[in-house]
Formats: C-alpha cells, structure tokens, sequence
C-alpha cells in the first residue's frame, strides 16, 4: 500500500500545494516553519480522519479562511482508493471513500494503516494515563474494529452514568435502579475491553523488548506493563463497591477509562529513572513494535512517517532505523528533515527509489 498523490487546499499554512510521492521513500526537506510536519500530518488526516498534532477540526484551517480539503490518492492491493477529508466552519467534517462519505469515521479506521514517530512521542511518557490509553486503543482498533466499536460504546455508557451521578448531587436524590443499568452495560462492555487489552499486550510486549534490544544494543532490563483495575475483580463488584465515593466524586472512578501502561527500566518508573538516550530508544521501540504488530495484523504494511527524526535523535539510532528500512519489511516512508544533504547521504544508502521535496 503506497500513497500516490496528495491535494491540500488551505490546510494549515498552505493555500495549495499538490505533490506526487514515490512508493517507496519520500524526504521532506526544507527550515522550520514551512511546512514539512504539516505535510506528514495531512497523510496522517487521511488516514485517521484527524489530526495527530491538533485534534482541534477548526485550527486545521489555513487562517483567515474557511475550510480545508485534504485529498489523497492510494493504492492498495492493486486498486486505486481516493479519500478526501474536508471540513468548513459551522458545520461537521466530512470524509469519503471514491466519492461515498462515510457514515460513521470510526468504518474508515484501519483501512490504511499507518505509523507516525515524532518527537511529540515523549508526551507518552510524560503526560497522563489518558494518552498511554489512546496508543494502546490506536493500536489495536486499527486491526479490531469489534474492538473499536465496543470502546465507542463504553465511552457513551461512562458519559451518561457520570451525568446521572451529577444529577442525583445536583437534585439530592438517589436511584440504585438505574444506576444499575449503567452499571451492567459498563461491565460487559468494561470485561470485553479488558480482555482484548490483555491479549493484545501478551502479542505486543515480546515484539516491543526485541526492538529495544536492536536500538539499544545494550542489555538492559526494560518493560512495558499493563495496569488495570479490573486486576483486582469484575467491573460490576468494583462499580458497587465504589458507589458512595462515585456519588461523591460525581464521576465514575473505577473501569477500564482508568486502566495505564507501565513504562520501566531496572524495575523504576523510566519518566524519572531513565536517561534521554533510554527514553528515546524506549518510544522509537514502542512505534517499531506498533508497526510491526499493525502489519501481522492487518496483512498490510502500514505508511511510515518519520517526523524530524535526524535533529531528535543520535547518529547511532538513525543509522539503525535506516538500517530496518533497508529490509523488505517496510513499505512507504516519509522523512521530514531541516538538512537536505544528510537526507540524501542517508536514503542513498538504503538503494530503494526515493524523491526529495524542497520546501
């Protein structure tokens, strides 16, 4: 699966700009602020429905404008696929497939997979549970659509459960009843969540320590973990359990919305245990793993999109990243880089057919 063709019309900071890729290696370069970032982040758009960087619909538009179109041309598995994900202001984005709008965003998931490391990478080590949760969700609804349904649910039934919670606060009154209704949906849809979580974590962990162990070429004890209140019990006692604090908090407070991943090296929490070098090496292996694990899944090489790689990261890591491209196992890349000559030095090497765009 390669992308052939991208339109933009006023994405970003680009009034217009139409480009033909290679299908094998593509370098964006150009001085910070033009643009190459937001090239990656429209093939991202294309594929998700989203932005990566800026989920924020309306700050995808060019200012003083108002809509964007984003158009791209793929090919898959011999066929040509146009997408086109357009939105304007005042009114709901719209995403179509050869010429039919999707109904729903989440039946696109997965059609084109695609994997994307940048350097805004780190906010899975240092923000909250929340973004740890959304890796591990993108992972697996990209091959699982059952999956992604059922978290879709999940999340309805969590919003409507909370607004009872504040209603009975706000109306001092309390009804066990129909609590209970959201209770029982929560777990079934909690149990199945979880139990995927569970499985997608015993095929995942393996593939992630082998690409760590590439990258660092040291033996260090690093882990990746899986932490879960339902650990402890079924979702329906948890939830029972917990109900005078709910109703106190006003807010669900036990379910899988409040499951994490355990990032450690030597056993310590590696935010605060571990080097730059490591963390760097920990976040290109866990994006490595979520490639290869997308590809076994999905019988389908995702697009690869290496954001600013070279300035991010030490000439040691590049040239092995380089050296896993050199395989058969990669499909489409784009490179993002400030430094045309480095690109080129460095995609020569891999003797794959490529382009350069200046920006």
């Amino acid at each position: 699966m390669f992308l052939r063709h991208l339109s933009l019309v006023n994405y970003k900071n680009f009034d217009s700009k139409t480009l033909e890729f290679d299908p094998v290696i593509n370098c964006l370069v150009g001085n910070n602020g033009v643009g190459k970032t937001n090239i990656l982040d429209a093939i991202y758009h294309l594929c998700f429905g989203k932005s990566y960087f800026n989920p924020v619909a309306t700050q995808n538009i060019k200012h003083d404008t108002e809509f964007f179109v984003v158009e791209g041309e793929f090919e898959k598995e011999g066929k040509t696929e146009k997408i086109i994900c357009s939105f304007k202001k005042g009114t709901k984005k719209v995403i179509k497939r050869n010429g039919k709008p999707y109904e729903k965003f989440s039946e696109h998931i997965g059609f084109l997979p695609l994997v994307i490391i940048s350097p805004s990478d780190r906010d899975l080590i240092l923000e909250g549970s929340e973004t740890r949760r959304k890796f591990m969700d993108g992972v697996i609804s990209q091959s699982d659509k059952g999956y992604l349904q059922n978290l879709i649910k999940y999340n309805k039934v969590l919003v409507q459960r909370n607004s009872l919670l504040k209603y009975f606060a706000a109306n001092r009154t309390f009804d066990p009843n129909t609590l209970s209704i959201y209770n029982e949906q929560l777990h079934g849809l909690g149990t199945e969540i979880h139990k995927k979580r569970k499985e997608f974590m015993a095929a995942f962990v393996p593939i992630f320590k082998e690409q760590y162990s590439h990258i660092s070429e040291k033996e260090e004890q690093i882990m990746l973990s899986y932490e879960s209140p339902l650990s402890e019990g079924p979702l329906l006692k948890l939830l029972e359990s917990n109900v005078e604090k709910d109703r106190a908090l006003q807010y669900t407070s036990v379910g899988v919305h409040k499951d994490d991943l355990e990032f450690t090296i030597a056993g310590h929490p590696i935010k605060k245990f571990g080097s730059q070098g490591q963390q760097k090496s920990f976040l290109i292996a866990l994006k490595l793993a979520q490639f290869h694990f997308i590809k076994e899944q999905a019988n389908t090489t995702p697009i690869l999109l290496l954001d600013d790689i070279f300035d991010k990261l030490d000439e040691n890591r590049v040239s092995h990243i380089v050296g896993l491209v050199k395989n058969d196992n990669f499909g489409q890349i784009f490179i993002s880089d400030t430094h045309a000559e480095r690109t080129e030095n460095v995609v020569k090497t891999i003797h794959q057919s490529y382009k350069i765009f200046t920006l």
